[in-house]
């Protein structure tokens, strides 16, 4: 549903986790650990979540979203120092 809301599409979402350029890694989230992967959909940046079940050999994805400037260097890999 929030995918559809900020129109990103399964596939997009599917593309960047495939292209596998993991910017970030959170270990220690349970019950599997994520990470932060970075892709370019139309040209535009794109971040997913997602987290992976090595053992059943399953990804969850759980959020995308366009990142911003605000937040985000423009490389979209370097958050800004507040």
């Amino acid at each position: 549903q929030k995918l559809a809301e900020r129109a990103i599409s399964q596939q997009d979402v599917r593309d960047v986790l495939m292209k596998r350029e993991r910017i970030r890694e959170y270990t220690d989230d349970k019950p599997f650990p994520s990470a932060l992967f970075l892709g370019y959909v139309s040209r535009k940046p794109l971040h997913v979540v997602a987290a992976c079940d090595e053992t059943n050999r399953q990804a969850f994805v759980i959020t995308a979203y366009e990142p911003s400037l605000d937040i985000f260097e423009a490389d979209y890999r370097t958050k800004r120092k507040l």
